[in-house]
C-alpha cells in the first residue's frame, strides 16, 4: 500500500502535469490555470511559479505563463539539426544556432564544414555578449537592430576571430527572437562579405527553423 508520503508525492506530480497541460501553446494566467485544473488561485499559481523556477514555465512580464526553456530547447533542437546541415550543405560552411544565456550565448547545434580550413565552436561552447554576429543580435544592440531591419542579418568580418567571419539571422517566433542561426567561415573564401555571400541562406534556414518550432510548441 503506497505510503502517505507516496501519495503526496503523486498528487503533486499530477497537478503540475495538469498545469503544463493546460498552458499547451498559449499564455495562461493563474486565474486561467486554475479554471482549467480545478485548483485554487493560489496553488495553481504557486506551482506554476515552482514550475518556472525548473524551467518547465516562463513567466510573462503580463505576469502569464507559457512553456519554458526546457521545451523550447528540445524542439530548437528537434528542428534545427535538419536544417542547420541543409545549410551547411549548400554553403560548405560552418552552419550552428545559438541562443542566449544572461550575458552570454551558448552554441545549442553545430553542422561543421568538411573543409579543412573551417570555423568550428563546439555545442555548449559559451561567448560573452555581444561578440561575433550571432551575439550582436542576441544582445540586440541598437546599431545590430538597425542593420537587421535593413538587410535582414548581421554579419562580423574578422572581429572576434581575425581571419573569420560570420552572418547570422534572428529565429523569431510569437515569443520574439529565440535564437540566432550563424554561419561562420574563414574569410579565404569569402568573395564580397559574408552577409552579401550567403545572408538570403541564412535567413531561409531560420525561417524554417521558426515555422517548424511553432509547429512544435
Amino acid at each position: 500500500m503506497p505510503s502517505p508520503e507516496t501519495n503526496g508525492s503523486n498528487r503533486t506530480l499530477e497537478r503540475a502535469a495538469s498545469i503544463l497541460d493546460a498552458v499547451g501553446r498559449s499564455a495562461v494566467s493563474a486565474s486561467e490555470l486554475s479554471r482549467q485544473t480545478g485548483l485554487s488561485v493560489s496553488t495553481a499559481h504557486r506551482l506554476a511559479l515552482q514550475l518556472a523556477d525548473y524551467g518547465f514555465l516562463r513567466r510573462t512580464d503580463a505576469g502569464t505563463f507559457r512553456l519554458g526553456d526546457r521545451f523550447v530547447r528540445s524542439a530548437l533542437e528537434n528542428a534545427g539539426m535538419p536544417v542547420l546541415r541543409e545549410l551547411r550543405d549548400r554553403t560548405g560552411e560552418t552552419a550552428q544556432l545559438w541562443v542566449r544565456r544572461g550575458d552570454e550565448r551558448v552554441c545549442l547545434l553545430s553542422a561543421d564544414s568538411q573543409h579543412e580550413l573551417r570555423a568550428i565552436m563546439p555545442p555548449g561552447s559559451r561567448l560573452p555578449l555581444p561578440q561575433g554576429s550571432s551575439g550582436r543580435l542576441l544582445a540586440a544592440e541598437d546599431d545590430a537592430l538597425v542593420e537587421l531591419a535593413a538587410v535582414g542579418w548581421i554579419e562580423s568580418i574578422g572581429i572576434r576571430t581575425p581571419g573569420l567571419g560570420s552572418v547570422s539571422a534572428p529565429v523569431q517566433t510569437d515569443e520574439g527572437i529565440v535564437a540566432a542561426v550563424c554561419l561562420a567561415m574563414p574569410l579565404a573564401r569569402v568573395i564580397a562579405s559574408p552577409g552579401k555571400d550567403h545572408g538570403d541562406k541564412v535567413i531561409e534556414a531560420a525561417q524554417r527553423i521558426a515555422q517548424a518550432l511553432q509547429q512544435r510548441i
